[in-house]
């Protein structure tokens, strides 16, 4: 119980000591993207490509299920919320095949959130849309995911 509280003061002061990426030392047109996955994953691959391509600096870390789980409770995201990658970006939390304008548009907005995740794997997301799909596109939705867990629609894809 202790361990939990302390885990939760830890992502709580992160997210409200965020700062913007030039307070940071870095270049804010190219915001660094830190993502846990598993060393095989194919579309965790292509997602970091589709975010480098539109700008992001990317630095991965190929890291077991087990310790990617950890990960993504450590920084406070229930597991309801994710999916094959967990990501940090200027003090957000991203889980799942979150687009690129997506990300953008949450560390320029800062709103008062844990972060973005898209549950599950849809086809056609970013990293969820190479050829072997043959095109197919489910919709889904990116959720702005609040520190009680709590979620609400930040953008819709049909």
């Amino acid at each position: 119980m202790q361990r939990r509280t302390l885990i939760q003061s830890a992502v709580a002061l992160l997210g409200a000591a965020a700062l913007p990426t030039t307070a940071l030392g870095q270049n804010p047109s190219k915001p660094l993207v830190e993502v846990w996955k598993t060393p095989t994953c194919g579309c965790c691959k292509d997602w970091v490509k589709h975010l480098q391509d539109q700008g992001f600096a990317v630095k991965t870390y190929d890291v077991s299920e087990l310790a990617k789980a950890a990960r993504r409770a450590e920084l406070g995201l229930a597991e309801k919320f994710g999916s094959c990658h967990t990501a940090l970006v200027g003090g957000y939390v991203v889980e799942g095949h979150v687009p690129a304008q997506d990300i953008r548009k949450l560390i320029k907005e800062r709103p008062r959130a844990l972060g973005l995740s898209v549950p599950g794997m849809p086809i056609g997301s970013p990293g969820m849309d190479g050829p072997e799909y043959g095109g197919r596109k489910d919709a889904y939705a990116v959720l702005l995911v609040q520190r009680d867990g709590s979620s609400t629609v930040y953008q819709k894809y049909a």
